[in-house]
Order: C-alpha cells, then sequence, then structure tokens
C-alpha cells in the first residue's frame, strides 16, 4: 500500500530486472525533473528515505551516489544531499515537423548498422505494409548511440522496390529517410504507437539494460503523399535516457490526430 497520494512516495516495489538502488534512482531523479524537490533544496535525510521507501540505508546510498555522479545532487558534509543549481533538468523542447525530427536524432546520435538484409516479412508488419503473405522485404536493423552509450534500437522494413538502394554502405553515409527521399519518395501520412515492453536479453545486452527492464517502444507506419506503405519502422529505447514528447497544436486537441488510446479488445469486457 502507498504511503500517500504523490507519485514516487511509496515503498520501492520488488521488480525482476532492476536493482532496488537503480529504482530509487530513477524515482529521485523524475522528482527532481518534476520539481517535486526545487533546485538548491534539500532531498529528505537518509532515515526519511528509508522509512518512505521501504529500503535499507545501503540502497539509498548507492542512489543518492548514482545522483550526484550524473550531477543531479552534492553532498555536503553536515548540511545531507542537495539539489544541484545547475543539474541536468530538461524542460520539453518546442514542437518539430516528421522530417525536422529525423533530423535531429540524426545530428544528436550516430548510427551503427547492425545488418541489412532482404528477409520474409512478419505476418503483421507484410498486413500493415499491404504486402502478401510470402512477401519479402529489406530488413534494416541499427542501434543510435550518443558517444559509446546506446540510446536507440530501430527496425526498420521497407518493401522490397522501394529499399534496392538501402544498403549497409548507404546506411553508414546516410539516414534511411534521406536514401529514400533520394528515391523521390514523399512522406505524407505517419502513423505512430506507442507501448512499453519488458527488455528481452536480445535488447537488453544491445541497449545495455537489465533483463526485464521496462522499454518504450514507438512504432511507426510512414506512407508517401499517394498513401502508399512505405515503411514500418519499430524503436526501442530505455525510459531511463529517453523519452516522447508531443506536441499538439490547439485546432487538434478535439481530433485522433493528437492521440487516443486503445484498449486491447480481449481484455475489454463485453456490454450489457
Amino acid at each position: 500500500m502507498f504511503m500517500n497520494a504523490i507519485p514516487g512516495q511509496g515503498p520501492i516495489l520488488r521488480a525482476d530486472g532492476t536493482s532496488l538502488h537503480r529504482q530509487l534512482f530513477l524515482v529521485l531523479r523524475d522528482q527532481i525533473n518534476a520539481g517535486v524537490h526545487a533546485l538548491g533544496a534539500a532531498l529528505p535525510k537518509e532515515e526519511a528515505l528509508c522509512e518512505r521507501f521501504g529500503v535499507s540505508r545501503i540502497t539509498v546510498r548507492r542512489a543518492l551516489a548514482d545522483l550526484e555522479a550524473q550531477g543531479f545532487v552534492q553532498r555536503r558534509q553536515g548540511r545531507g544531499t542537495l539539489v544541484r543549481m545547475d543539474a541536468p533538468v530538461t524542460p520539453p523542447s518546442a514542437g518539430l515537423s516528421f522530417i525536422d525530427s529525423l533530423r535531429q536524432t540524426t545530428r544528436e546520435t550516430r548510427a551503427e548498422v547492425l545488418f541489412v538484409r532482404t528477409d520474409p516479412v512478419p505476418a503483421a508488419v507484410a498486413t500493415l505494409l499491404q504486402l502478401g503473405p510470402d512477401a519479402s522485404a529489406v530488413h534494416a536493423l541499427r542501434l543510435r548511440k550518443s558517444g559509446d552509450t546506446p540510446l536507440m534500437l530501430t527496425d526498420a522494413w521497407i518493401p522490397a522496390d522501394l529499399g534496392k538502394k538501402v544498403t549497409a554502405a548507404a546506411l553508414r553515409r546516410k539516414p534511411l529517410y534521406q536514401i529514400l527521399l533520394g528515391q523521390g519518395i514523399r512522406f505524407g501520412r505517419v502513423v505512430q504507437e506507442i507501448s512499453a515492453e519488458a527488455a528481452d536479453p536480445w535488447r537488453a545486452s544491445l541497449l545495455q539494460t537489465a533483463v526485464s527492464a521496462p522499454l518504450i517502444r514507438l512504432t511507426r507506419l510512414i506512407r508517401d503523399v499517394g498513401n502508399r506503405p512505405v515503411q514500418h519502422l519499430t524503436i526501442h529505447v530505455s525510459p531511463e535516457r529517453s523519452r516522447v514528447l508531443m506536441d499538439i497544436s490547439s485546432d487538434q486537441t478535439d481530433t485522433l490526430s493528437a492521440g487516443h488510446i486503445a484498449h486491447d479488445p480481449k481484455y475489454l469486457a463485453p456490454r450489457g
């Protein structure tokens, strides 16, 4: 049972795949980002954190050490743990167009091409790309990094007739969207789905996170201006390092283009 209604104030759950000190680090980091602990303010004392989150003092000290190592807090003898005035709190950024967001990703990260090959298309992807059940397509898997830190695992499928110039060598020179634009493809509608899943051993290894740790999964179906599907893209990121931003204009707030929550029908109770 949680101790009160403020997020992150209850006992830490013993979740598989993520250590207790890492969970506490994430809770305190998110509270700093949300302004629960103001810049320059003192965090609760170690004893209070132990009681509030139901963890040992060793767990609290490891979480605070991680916060200090990443520049969020500084520990002062006799004053406790203070939120740094220059803590790396990240405010929401201004909205970008679809192409501009791709350009920004290219500027901020570098792509490690894991493979590019022609593979049989999974049934669900084939349906979305409007391909036949036995179709093959160009399959490109890339790991985007900042320095040595992995940030994004991108898994792209492109219909074979559109992916002839998509090679490993080409992807090392320029991003996928530029290769497609260079072939005369013009992007039109983009349908995007955001969900979550636990990291399997393969993705955990590539993204350098714990097995069963939560991952954000972003799936995009990209169409051209003629409404033909030209790319199916799945992106996995760790919520420890990345977030998803949406900038919705006032004329979209009452439309489905602003996004909506879709429930799996098997979990919906029959009405009547």
